[in-house]
């Protein structure tokens, strides 16, 4: 791509500041060419906070032509804007989830599913780490992938990682979920660190999910576990012929088990003068991925984000495929939405083909 990838933004909130942060940290790469807000005081602020045109309606953000617009409204917004936009012929990229419940998807993909304008923001197989182990299984190390099980973010995040490690694809599901609850200190929340925390009352809701074939994906997660640092991320991928458990890779070589690690090297550590960064990961030798934002200092939630928005450039301007399609923004939604009602009712949930399939 020879020119820095254009695209708006709908909405004021903290993750459309994380969009215009990655421009504003990377402009050769990414352009922030507007931001629609909801009010005169929040355009006020956000022209003044980001130096870029702030205004009240969408038409008056797509009329400077960007690649995309970023939807990062609000669950119940989401529809419309995502709807509004398509109607003007704008190509979308919605943060998640595009719709909040399940008929809303469905109502959402009879109206846009067929326009092809619509992309959703997940990162999450884009992040460094994920990335590395989907290049793992890949290259066929582990056989074929029968089980993920993840413990680090939640519902529509995690089911992404699972259908993605499993090559799942729109598979039906059988979702049998539980709730536990116990107490836990949480010293660090979405406002910042808390000054004496005590232990509190925390939900663990864990999970199966069964995509049939042999393959089945396990969900735990805990409130608050993306910020809680006394909570530590994991994904075990489990394979025909061995597993990744983290940066760990076990399989048979010559009929012996050998562990090999996913190996970090991160440049700005000790006397390295490089900068601050993570450069590459590597395999047994050879490098299964390689950071493309050296030099930003990115962290990796960042790298995933700028390279998602990168990723929507080339599909917007036809030259490249879809990131993540608005399909399996639906799909993935709809499985978390199971976990959730599976927990509440006690019951299996069965997530059927739906029109998106």
């Amino acid at each position: 791509m020879t020119s820095p990838v254009r695209f708006a933004v709908v909405g004021s909130g903290w993750r459309s500041k994380f969009y215009l942060r990655l421009a504003a940290t990377a402009p050769e790469r990414l352009e922030a060419v507007a931001v629609v807000t909801n009010s005169d005081a929040a355009a006020e602020a956000m022209a003044a906070q980001w130096r870029i045109p702030a205004f009240r309606t969408l038409d008056e953000a797509v009329a400077l032509r960007p690649d995309f617009v970023v939807a990062a409204v609000s669950w119940p917004a989401m529809p419309g804007v995502i709807e509004q936009l398509v109607a003007s012929g704008t190509r979308v990229l919605a943060e998640t989830p595009p719709a909040p419940t399940a008929d809303g998807l469905r109502e959402l993909w009879d109206k846009v599913g067929s326009s092809g304008l619509v992309q959703v923001a997940e990162q999450y197989m884009l992040m460094p780490g994920h990335a590395a182990r989907k290049s793992v299984i890949d290259l066929g190390v582990i056989g074929a992938p029968t089980a993920v099980q993840v413990a680090s973010t939640h519902l529509y995040h995690a089911t992404s990682l699972m259908r993605s490690m499993l090559g799942a694809g729109m598979s039906e599901a059988v979702v049998n979920a539980q709730q536990f609850t116990a107490p836990l200190v949480d010293p660090l929340v979405f406002d910042g660190w808390r000054e004496d925390p005590q232990p509190e009352p925390r939900r663990n809701t864990i999970a199966t999910l069964d995509f049939g074939e042999g393959r089945m994906g396990l969900y735990d997660f805990v409130d608050n576990q993306w910020w809680n640092p006394l909570l530590s991320r994991r994904i075990v991928i489990r394979g025909s012929h061995g597993e990744i458990v983290d940066d760990a890779v076990t399989r048979l070589v010559d009929g012996a088990p050998v562990t090999s690690p996913l190996a970090y090297r991160r440049t700005g550590i000790d006397m390295n003068l490089e900068g601050n960064d993570l450069r590459t990961i590597a395999f047994d030798g050879a490098v299964v991925y390689r950071n493309e934002w050296v030099g930003t200092r990115f962290s990796e939630d960042d790298i995933a984000v700028a390279a998602m928005l990168v990723d929507a450039g080339a599909w917007a301007r036809d030259e490249g495929p879809e990131a993540y399609s608005l399909a399996e923004a639906c799909q993935d939604h709809l499985l978390g939405l199971a976990i959730e009602e599976s927990a509440r009712t006690g019951r299996d949930v069965h997530v059927m083909k739906e029109a998106w399939a």
